[in-house]
């Protein structure tokens, strides 16, 4: 009897200093510096929900979607944060690259000024002079804002730079508009000014496009099935967490980047982000359950005022799949 307790005693504490299974080491590359829209990555991180999961996540910021697309398509990086529009651009012509779940399923384009100068419609850019950044994917769309709201081009005037110029312009008073996202140039113009922002926002004048995903190499999501599911369960519960603690979320990105911008605007921009995570259709759905008529209609818009390819119409299909996303209620 002795023998046999000594014997278990023995394999038991073996097995105790057996080494815990290694978590899967996960790169996600956001689509620019970061603001506040990034906060569910880091508070699912700091939360624990992505090693609950197994997963051993490292955030990098990016530079661009398109630039974080082709860092997905050459395997450098395993998920990206992109706008999904700039990935169809690149999967059309090749690029081995689909969405695993699109978050921001309502667009958050918009043209913004200073509240005080009181332009709160399109009537009132008439006059203006709106700072645009040329081949962007707001720029590409801004004709057909015109077009829904009867605006022509001769009625205001505009100037052309680069992301930083635009912004610039705005804050120096070059500028009375420029085209950008609600909760990112809106923050950092009130980060800058500590004046407050209004945005025109496209999706209120019937233009309605998906926006922001999460994408992953093609060969990879099928080479790495279940760890594409882990890794969509992790973010799910991770936006839904967010949701819930705007601040404390907003609080992660500055718990891991000090110098990632101030709380306030970052927990602003983040709460800008919340209503764009779903439609009429999806309200009652969890975070990145796209339709496909969402995504059809995101295509269609895209193929005549986004420079898409016509061909991506034959199959809106294969830009996108929600077969990695956890099921309701789970």
């Amino acid at each position: 009897m002795k023998r046999l307790i000594g014997a278990a005693t023995v394999a038991l504490m073996a097995f105790a200093a057996m080494p815990a299974q290694a978590a899967d080491k996960v790169v996600l590359m956001l689509n620019w510096y970061v603001y506040g829209e990034h906060a569910p990555f880091y508070y699912g991180k700091a939360k624990g929900i992505y090693a609950a999961e197994g997963i051993d996540l490292e955030i990098q910021e990016g530079r661009g979607s398109a630039a974080t697309t082709q860092a997905v398509a050459a395997k450098t990086a395993d998920f990206g944060y992109v706008d999904v529009p700039t990935m169809m651009r690149a999967a059309i012509k090749g690029a081995p690259v689909v969405a695993t779940g699109v978050l921001l399923q309502t667009s958050p384009m918009s043209a913004m000024g200073f509240a005080d100068k009181n332009i709160k419609k399109p009537e009132d850019i008439k006059g203006k002079t709106v700072a645009i950044t040329p081949a962007d994917s707001m720029t590409q769309i801004w004709p057909l804002f015109l077009k829904k709201t009867g605006l022509k081009e001769s009625d205001f005037q505009t100037v052309a730079g680069d992301g930083q110029t635009k912004l610039n312009a705005v804050i120096n008073a070059q500028a009375d508009l420029l085209l950008g996202y609600v909760m990112d140039q809106s923050m950092k113009i009130k980060d800058a000014t500590g004046k407050d922002v209004f945005p025109i926002k496209f999706a209120d004048y019937g233009i309605n496009m998906v926006s922001s995903g999460i994408i992953a190499n093609a060969d990879y999501v099928k080479a790495n099935a279940d760890l594409v599911r882990r890794f969509m369960s992790a973010t799910t519960k991770a936006v839904e967490a967010a949701e819930k603690e705007p601040k404390a979320a907003a609080q992660s990105i500055l718990d891991a980047n000090p110098k990632g911008g101030k709380i306030d605007t970052l927990t602003q921009g983040f709460e800008l982000t919340i209503p764009l995570y779903r439609t009429a259709e999806t309200k009652s759905k969890r975070p990145f359950q796209v339709t496909d008529q969402n995504m059809t209609d995101s295509v269609n818009l895209m193929v005549e005022y986004g420079g898409l390819d016509a061909k991506a119409k034959e199959n809106p299909k294969a830009f996108y799949t929600n077969d990695y996303l956890p099921k309701s209620g789970s």
